[in-house]
């Protein structure tokens, strides 16, 4: 007796249960590292575009929300439905914001790299001597600027 039966009886038709064998299907794993790919972008870069592409999105669609929000506060009257409508308009804001703190924060970041790259100059020396010697290594340079000219 299958589990079929009493829909059998019903329809006044026979069928019958064929089971399949169950392909076991396994993944190819690639013999040479000529298939995988190395990417030229850094894992700093990729989470940039990814976080700035996340955040156009979620202004897109709280642009949507806020202007269906509008819409309802406009037919409906209510203060609720208007204080909803403002409040997605202040998430909005928020978001532009933070949009606009990521760009300030990648300027910084590559400010931070490029000052790293630079040679230190000292600009200010200090003489720890007597006055004496000074004296002479300053009348000793005056002496070598006037034979050198």
């Amino acid at each position: 007796m299958s589990n079929f039966d009493p829909i059998d009886d019903a329809l006044d038709i026979e069928s019958e249960i064929i089971e399949q064998p169950k392909k076991a299907e396994l993944p190819q794993i690639a013999d040479s590292d000529d298939d995988l790919e190395v990417s030229d972008i850094s894992d700093d870069q990729k989470d940039y575009e990814y976080t700035r592409q996340q955040l156009y999105t979620l202004i897109e669609k709280g642009q949507e929300a806020v202007t269906g929000a509008l819409e309802l506060a406009q037919e409906g009257g209510s203060a609720r439905s208007y204080e909803v409508a403002l409040n997605g308009v202040k998430s909005m804001s928020e978001v532009a914001e933070k949009l606009m703190d990521l760009q300030k924060k990648v300027k910084d970041l590559d400010a931070v790299t490029v000052n790293n790259n630079q040679t230190n100059v000292t600009n200010n020396s200090v003489f720890v001597g007597s006055t004496t010697e000074l004296q002479k290594m300053i009348k000793e340079g005056m002496m070598k600027k006037l034979t050198d000219s």
